[in-house]
């Protein structure tokens, strides 16, 4: 475990990003955790946010030369990671996202910052349905450049109606993988291994994600 990948559990408890209890999901399920990256709403949640991000994403070691935020969490979270390469990485990477709708006036287009091209990281919170990512997938394609990787905040390693997660399924349909800070099963490991009450989670809030990990989970 990172300390990079602690500082996030810690962010993500502190703003109530991360919760544990019993939440009903868009798919039906009942799950013990609930993950929401709009509560990152600060300064100071988005400069650690970053600095979570760049970090996952140079340990990767993919090859990257740019990085690219579908709107609209998209944005916030690739300007973050940007900045976090420069200051802590001394990498300068230019970024770029899209308009939800193509401007017709100005400079025009639906993609605002830097011209899409070479090898290109995707930054976004989640993966739910997939949908939102492979539009950006067909977008950067179309300008000619060619996504690398999606970066994540968290892989929730959960089936979707087939025996793959969302994760998988956009892997082995358009062969670009999916780096995340914090996985399912990693944040198991931080609960299990972190000293008591450092995370405040009770026995039984984890007995409730392992279950879930077994009934849902993937390798």
């Amino acid at each position: 475990m990172h300390d990079d990948q602690l500082a996030f559990i810690d962010l993500a408890l502190a703003r109530h990003a991360l919760r544990f209890g019993q939440f009903t999901l868009k798919s039906g399920r009942e799950s013990p955790y609930f993950f929401n990256a709009g509560l990152f709403s600060d300064g100071e949640a988005a400069a650690i946010l970053g600095r979570c991000y760049a970090a996952a994403l140079v340990r990767s070691g993919i090859a990257f030369d740019m990085l690219f935020g579908p709107a609209y969490k998209g944005i916030p979270l690739v300007t973050a990671t940007a900045i976090a390469l420069s200051e802590e990485h001394r990498r300068s990477v230019p970024y770029a996202f899209n308009r939800k709708e193509a401007k017709e006036h100005g400079e025009g287009g639906d993609i605002v910052g830097a011209a899409l091209t070479g090898r290109v990281v995707i930054v976004d919170d989640v993966i739910a349905a997939g949908t939102a990512k492979r539009e950006a997938i067909d977008l950067i394609r179309d300008a000619g450049a060619a996504p690398v990787a999606i970066l994540l905040a968290l892989d929730r390693q959960e089936r979707g109606l087939g025996a793959q997660s969302a994760a998988q399924e956009l892997e082995a349909e358009h062969g670009i993988p999916c780096v995340s800070i914090l996985t399912l099963a990693s944040l198991l490991e931080a609960l299990t291994r972190a000293k008591s009450g450092h995370f405040a989670v009770s026995a039984e809030q984890l007995t409730a994600l392992r279950a879930y990990q077994t009934r849902y989970g993937v390798c």
